[in-house]
């Protein structure tokens, strides 16, 4: 290879790297801007949109007023539109806004009857969406998805056998039910309105977790509880107050109750803390107030689902609750990553739209949450130059002042490392393979760590194995691992070692169907930090970096922009987990070529 500037080198590199936010992906970003895929860059735009009003003055928590519209309308119009704008349909573009506007300060409900004003309602009509029921709801995709059905087949059961409530209506005198001499006194506040929406609430999120073991999944337990108090207040009196036991007159409603019934079913935390901000909720007034907005929202898709799943991963919990993965420690691909909206709406109306203030908030918990932190805030930027392509705004600013140095020092890093390997007379593959080899180690290390402090356990991992085709022959799952990942390791428990041979193939299925290892409490745990690491390592093509730069410095330094990027691909055997790398690695090799003889050739010789 020839001999090159080794400075403008390294600069070609980063720059065409960096050149567009698509060049450091194989997740299909341009989908996402158009309605075709995920909902996290709707979600994104529609926190721009709600952050810059909010800070303009517009009150998001005004309800209880005479006038036929409140700032919150505005808000949600706004938020609408920018989510509709990055793709989303009406139906999921009220969830995502009803969900960010209540994290903002919204509350869910105005219980006085000329100004019924409740957040999912809100969202619906300014969407746009149809009126539906809570039947329309379907939990997030973990594998599988469950459709609210069994919440309704449990609650409704129960309804006809009269096992949710002492109180038989059958027994009522005339004009009692229906008014305040049952609905704000003894028997409503103190007696029924607590029975019904708290039995009714855990039957359903009982309901929905036998149904989610019985498909075959883990009963993650926030979508469960979110469906149980949405099916349960569609049946319960929504502006209810309870009795002085739950609380002082007017701060406890039957939503908040419902919440504690499916709460309790699904075994929740009784608190719920914000990254960055450390602020604390009462996750049985969230639960149930989300009841009380998923009843109203309309037909959310579960793609919608998988979005609200997301969005509370701005929790520190989110692991313990079933929220989504973009809270970490795995990093997900690109269209999960809407788990630091909420910790960053709320840093920046703390700190009154400082966005400097609030990037260190956000890169200080990224740093501490994630196996590999550099790489989940590599992601984070590519996430957020991507959504300022639809809408810019004070969200997608702080995180890209969270995230710029890193990504930065990631990219020269590499490079460094590529160009020295490559003037040693190190192959190119031999290169891409070094800076997977390192990422790999690093995983390891970190991971294992992680995972100890997690389970209260010395945990040390190593991968013996990392291979495509655990079980299949085909062309395509021989080139791309992550779609059939041959994962063996050693794994060290408190001292006792194991060895897991084709985790996915053949570990999980012998323990599932046939029982092996479950007589040892610990083995269980092996195959769990063997899934968390391998997933870490799987999920790469988020940020290809480990492609894209062997292929760019390869190229300045005279290999064909083509052969370049073939022999990156191949070498980098671990970011090589789902196609694209190649693609991109070629657009990235061409481009370094061009600009390094760009700033190889005189000014003068440029210009006319």
């Amino acid at each position: 290879m020839s001999e090159v500037d080794r400075e403008k080198l390294l600069l070609a590199t980063h720059l065409a790297t960096t050149f567009k936010p698509d060049l450091m992906t194989n997740d299909k970003l341009e989908a996402a801007t158009k309605g075709h895929g995920t909902l996290v860059i709707p979600v994104i735009c529609a926190a721009n949109s709600i952050v810059e009003d909010i800070l303009r003055g517009l009150d998001v928590s005004l309800v209880d007023a005479a006038a036929p519209t409140i700032p919150l309308d505005i808000i949600v119009r706004n938020a609408v539109e920018a989510a509709k704008q990055a793709g989303a349909s009406p139906e999921n573009a009220a969830l995502i806004v009803a969900a960010l506007t209540y994290f903002s300060g919204a509350a869910a409900r105005a219980g006085v009857p000329m100004a019924n004003r409740k957040l999912g309602a809100i969202a619906r009509i300014h969407a746009g969406a149809c009126r539906t029921s809570a039947i329309a709801l379907s939990t997030n995709k973990f594998t599988h998805r469950i459709p609210a059905f069994p919440a309704y087949k449990a609650v409704y059961e129960l309804l006809l056998e009269k096992k949710l409530t002492k109180v038989d209506g059958a027994k009522l005198p005339a004009f009692v039910a229906g008014g305040a001499i049952y609905g704000h006194s003894a028997l409503g506040e103190d007696i029924n309105v607590p029975e019904l929406a708290k039995n009714a609430a855990k039957a359903a999120t009982e309901a929905m977790m036998r149904a989610m073991e019985g498909a075959g999944i883990t009963a993650y337990p926030l979508w469960p509880a979110l469906i149980g108090a949405a099916v349960t207040m569609e049946i319960v009196h929504p502006d209810s107050f309870l009795g002085e036991e739950y609380g002082t007159f007017g701060t406890v409603d039957s939503a908040y109750v419902a919440g504690l019934g499916a709460v309790e079913a699904a075994k929740l935390p009784p608190k719920i803390h914000v990254r960055g901000t450390g602020e604390e909720f009462d996750t049985a007034k969230v639960i149930g107030d989300f009841g009380l907005i998923l009843k109203d929202i309309g037909g959310p898709s579960v793609i919608g689902s998988m979005a609200l799943n997301e969005i509370f991963a701005g929790f520190q919990e989110s692991s313990i609750i079933g929220a989504g993965f973009s809270g970490g420690p795995v990093n997900p691909p690109l269209g999960h990553l809407c788990g630091d909206v909420v910790p960053t709406i709320r840093l920046l109306i703390k700190s009154k739209g400082d966005i400097y203030t609030a990037a260190e908030e956000v890169k200080k918990y990224k740093l501490n949450s994630f196996i590999d932190p550099e790489m989940a805030i590599c992601a984070l930027n590519t996430i957020a130059r991507k959504a300022e392509e639809v809408r810019r705004g004070l969200v997608t600013k702080t995180w890209l002042l969270a995230s710029e140095a890193i990504r930065d020092r990631a990219i020269y890093r590499r490079s460094v490392k590529v160009y020295e390997m490559l003037k040693a007379g190190k192959s190119l593959e031999e290169a891409a393979k070094a800076l997977d080899e390192e990422r790999k180690a690093y995983v390891e290390k970190r991971g294992s760590a992680i995972l100890s402090a997690f389970t209260g356990k010395k945990i040390e991992l190593k991968f013996t194995e990392l291979r495509p085709q655990a079980r299949r022959k085909d062309p395509f799952t021989k080139k791309y691992w992550g779609f059939d990942s041959y994962i063996s390791y050693d794994v060290t428990i408190d001292g006792k070692k194991y060895h897991i041979e084709n985790l996915s193939a053949k570990a999980v299925p012998d323990y599932i169907l046939e029982g092996k290892g479950m007589d040892d409490p610990n083995y269980g745990l092996a195959l769990f930090a063997g899934a968390v690491l391998a997933q870490e390592l799987q999920y790469i093509g988020h940020t290809i970096i480990n492609i894209t730069i062997p292929a760019a410095v390869a190229a300045i330094m005279g290999m064909d922009p083509k052969e370049a990027a073939k022999k990156a691909e191949k070498g980098a055997y671990l970011t090589r987990a789902i196609p694209g790398g190649k693609a991109n690695a070629l657009e990235v090799a061409k481009l370094a070529k061009k600009i390094y003889e760009m700033l190889t050739t005189e000014t003068h010789d440029i210009l006319p």
